[in-house]
Order: structure tokens, then C-alpha cells, then sequence
């Protein structure tokens, strides 16, 4: 009776057996995704949904092409996020991080194996492109103690048995991030040891279109989430109880119920808190009449990172002059370095002919002008002048890349950080900014 109900009951009816993705119209799906709440405020939206079983075919394509053109004979994945891009597979991520008992490894034929946690072998079942699931990719002290070795020696004879099958003789094997044991035991076996995050970073770097799609729906859940957190602001700073963490916490819980998966940090904070940057959100209860600055490092539907910055006046005053100059300073900054981007346009050039802050912003300026960004903050990464080490990013940019355009505005020794951060695709003659979040009206000088 159990079983029966599983299987027959539905999300939707009205949507028939597939949901505009292509996933299963079941509420028993393998794979996580979008709620009922982000298909519903995305029709509304009049967006268009990828088809996830062709974005995945074009990563797996494109994954492929990258091995093959470096004459690799295959590619072994432990990152969790390369396992996502790879098969669109996830388990318990954040402890996978930390914790590396899953592997991918793609022969240049294509034929790809998931080696994942032995209680759960059917999280790939729903992707045809993984062709088989095994166990025994934990390498690591906490599940081997003092016997790692045999571990690693069974798990590279594994990949020595598979990689004979589907590349010959071909022993240059690209790998990713690997523990230590792994790696010689990988070595032992006869593999040439290859840079595999050089192969994921260059793949993921340029998007289908499928995954844009994804990215704009993606988009629509943060900047929704992100008003959210924003009205809650308004509404109770100043009431002597809310916390930075309580303003957090709005976004975490929307992220949630719109089928998000995590924040990949803490950086909300409020007042003399924001100066410095990089002070992570915490118990200080928000004043009025004090900045807000956060960056949403927000891993959201279809596990696409949405990476997007503001800064808000909070308060029944109006904000001081200086803060009103360093957001339009901020403002002016990224649209700037936006105004540069188009296809072609190489790293270097982008570093040599970006707008400069002023001289008071620049001992406290962001780490770097531009970030690739997809399922995460992604290769490549633009560094100001004086950060940026000659031959590190000697690449132009391609239609189909994603970029955030970051401005942090922050004088050392004053009581507030203006943090600014927009996302954009590069388009086949230019650019189309994602973001569509306003700028704070106080803080520009409405």
C-alpha cells in the first residue's frame, strides 16, 4: 500500500507525468530541485526552465571534449561540485567537503562511474550518463584510521581495471583534489598524475544553454529571497532585539523553500561591523540609522551559485555624505568594469584598463575586479593590478561565461564598508547583466 502511494501520488496534476524541467511530476524524486513555491513565482515570472537532461548531456559532452583535447585518458573527480557538473548528483555536500567518500571518474570515451557512499547507490539512478555506482572512495583518517593504505590500493586498482576498458594504454590520468594516500596509490598503479582541476575549471567556465536558463531561474529565487531579508530589515531593525543573524537567517530559510541548497559563507554584517570586510554576521543587534552590507554566496535551485552584493540604509534619517559618495563611487565602479566586457576582451585587459577607486579605498579594496561563478565561485578570477601575477589569467573571454562584477568601497578606519557585486553573461557582442536587484535609493542619494 506504502509502495503504491509512492509511486502514484503527484506534485502537480495538472502538470502531467514531467514538470517543465523534465523531472519527474512525483514527489518522491531522487534528485533535489525546485519547490512547488519557485516553479510557481517563476511562471509568474514568465521565465523559460531548462531542460536538465540536455543541460546534463552538455556537461558530460563538453567534460568529454576537455579530457580528449589534453589526451587524457580520463579524469577523476573527488570535489563535490565537479561530481555535481559531471552527473548532477549530490550527497550530504557540505560533509562530502570535508569528508571526500565520493568519486566520478570520466574516461575519455565518455563512459563515467560514481563511486559514492555504500548505503546510497541508487542517487545516480535517475541520470543515464553515470553508467555505474560503486563504493570505496573514502581515503580519508576518520573512516580508515590507521589503515588507509589497503583502501586506497583497492580503490586504484578500481580505476586501473576501468580505465584499461575505456582508454587502453592511456595512463595520464587528470585528477582533481585527492587525499594523500589516494595519490600514491593512484601512482603505484602506473598513472601519470595530470592537473584535473585545470580540466573542470576550463569546462565550467563557459555555459549551455540550459544552464543559463537555470542561472536566471536561480537568480529569480535569490532576488526574491534577497527582498525578503531586505523587509524583514526594514520592518524590525531598531526594535532592540534583531540580530545580524536573525536578518541572515531570512535568506538561508527562502533559499530553502525555493529548493536552494546552501550559503557558502557568513558576510552580513551591520554598522562598524562592515569595517573591516570579512567580518562574518553574528549576535550584534542591527541599529537604525547604520549600514547593512552583505554578499549572498548563495548556492541556490539546480545548485547554481547566485553571488550578488548590496549595501542598505537602514534608519528614518538620511545617510551622511560620505556614505552617500562611497556607494555612487561603488555604483560607478562596476558599471565601468562592465562597460568592458565582451567577447574577446582578454584578463589582461580587463586588469590594465579598469576603473580605479580612489586612493582612500584602495588599501581595503576587494580581493579582486571580476570571479567566474556557476556552481560556485569559478576559474577565472580578475585581480586588480597590484594582485594580479603576470601569466596566471592570459585568457579572453568567451560567449557563455558568467562573471560577478565586484566593488568593495572602504576607507580604512571609518565605521562603514559599501560591498557592491552584480552577475552578468557574457553575450556573442557584449554583455547582459543578471542582476536586477536595485541599488539602495538612500544610499545614492535619493
Amino acid at each position: 500500500m506504502n509502495q503504491h502511494y509512492r509511486e502514484t501520488r503527484k506534485i502537480d496534476p495538472t502538470k502531467g507525468s514531467t514538470l517543465g524541467d523534465g523531472t519527474p511530476n512525483d514527489a518522491d524524486r531522487i534528485e533535489i530541485g525546485p519547490t512547488q513555491l519557485a516553479f510557481a513565482e517563476w511562471e509568474a515570472a514568465g521565465l523559460v526552465l531548462p531542460d536538465l537532461a540536455a543541460m546534463r548531456e552538455f556537461r558530460w559532452r563538453r567534460l568529454t571534449q576537455h579530457i580528449v583535447d589534453r589526451g587524457y585518458g580520463g579524469l577523476l573527480m573527488f570535489d563535490p561540485l565537479n561530481i555535481r557538473y559531471a552527473t548532477d548528483t549530490t550527497n550530504m555536500q557540505l560533509w562530502n567537503t570535508h569528508n571526500p567518500f565520493r568519486a566520478v571518474l570520466l574516461c575519455a570515451d565518455g563512459y563515467m562511474v560514481i563511486w559514492d557512499y555504500k548505503n546510497a547507490p541508487f542517487l545516480a539512478d535517475f541520470n543515464p550518463l553515470v553508467r555505474e555506482a560503486r563504493s570505496g572512495a573514502s581515503m580519508f583518517y576518520f573512516a580508515n584510521g590507521d589503515k588507509i593504505d589497503p583502501a586506497a590500493d583497492a580503490f586504484a586498482n578500481e580505476v586501473r581495471e576501468i580505465m584499461a576498458a575505456h582508454a587502453g594504454t592511456n595512463t595520464r590520468l587528470a585528477v582533481d583534489k585527492i587525499m594523500l594516500h589516494g595519490a600514491r596509490a593512484l601512482e603505484a598503479q602506473g598513472f601519470t598524475i595530470m592537473d584535473g582541476e585545470e580540466v573542470t575549471e576550463k569546462s565550467r567556465a563557459v555555459k549551455g544553454p540550459d544552464e543559463i536558463l537555470a542561472m536566471r531561474c536561480a537568480n529569480h529565487a535569490c532576488e526574491t529571497t534577497v527582498k525578503l531579508m531586505e523587509d524583514f530589515a526594514r520592518t524590525h531593525v531598531g526594535d532592540g532585539k534583531t540580530s545580524e543573524d536573525d536578518v541572515w537567517a531570512v535568506m538561508h530559510a527562502e533559499n530553502i523553500r525555493r529548493g536552494g541548497e546552501w550559503i557558502e559563507t557568513r558576510l552580513l554584517a551591520s554598522g562598524p561591523r562592515t569595517n573591516p570586510w570579512f567580518q562574518e554576521c553574528g549576535p550584534r543587534i542591527c541599529q537604525q540609522n547604520e549600514v547593512i552590507s552583505f554578499d549572498t554566496d548563495l548556492i541556490g535551485a539546480y545548485g547554481i551559485c547566485i553571488d550578488i552584493s548590496r549595501s542598505w540604509w537602514i534608519g528614518d534619517r538620511k545617510p551622511r555624505a560620505d556614505m552617500v559618495y562611497a556607494m555612487q563611487h561603488g555604483v560607478e565602479h562596476i558599471k565601468r568594469n562592465m562597460e568592458m566586457l565582451r567577447p574577446g576582451v582578454t584578463i589582461p585587459e580587463l586588469i590594465e584598463n579598469c576603473h580605479r577607486l580612489d586612493d582612500k579605498f584602495q588599501a581595503q579594496k576587494y580581493s579582486c575586479l571580476m570571479h567566474g561563478v556557476g556552481l560556485c565561485d569559478e576559474w577565472p578570477l580578475v585581480a586588480y593590478a597590484d594582485k594580479a601575477v603576470p601569466g596566471a589569467f592570459d585568457y579572453a573571454l568567451e560567449p557563455g561565461m558568467t562573471l560577478c562584477v565586484e566593488a568593495l568601497v572602504s576607507e580604512a578606519g571609518s565605521d562603514f564598508s559599501i560591498k557592491l557585486e552584480d552577475q552578468v553573461l557574457i553575450t556573442e557582442d557584449g554583455f547582459e547583466r543578471l542582476t536586477t536587484y536595485p541599488f539602495d535609493a538612500a544610499l545614492m542619494g535619493a
